[in-house]
């Protein structure tokens, strides 16, 4: 299994044998990553791949001087619970 960075440049998949099964997408906004929306395979919940994917999302976003703006419940979730995010939030 991998993640890597999507085609598009609008997100990152979890690929598993050739076939995506999970991936967090944004839309940029100027200097921010509006923050769309995470999906997971049900075989991958429970081994915190969404926190993975958002994780992968925020080096990304540290890397370009970007923002996340969470929209998506799962990203609204998690900047509330941790403060590992307060560099990149807005």
């Amino acid at each position: 299994m991998e993640i890597r960075f999507m085609q598009d440049g609008a997100g990152y998949e979890v690929v598993k044998e050739g076939t995506q099964v999970g991936r967090i997408v944004w839309t940029l906004d100027g200097d921010t990553m509006i923050m769309n929306g995470t999906y997971l395979d049900e075989s991958l919940r429970g081994q915190d791949m969404g926190t993975k994917l958002l994780n992968h999302a925020a080096e990304y976003a540290r890397d370009n001087h970007y923002k996340m703006q969470a929209v998506c419940p799962f990203v609204v979730k998690m900047f509330e619970r941790s403060e590992g995010y307060n560099d990149v939030k807005l």
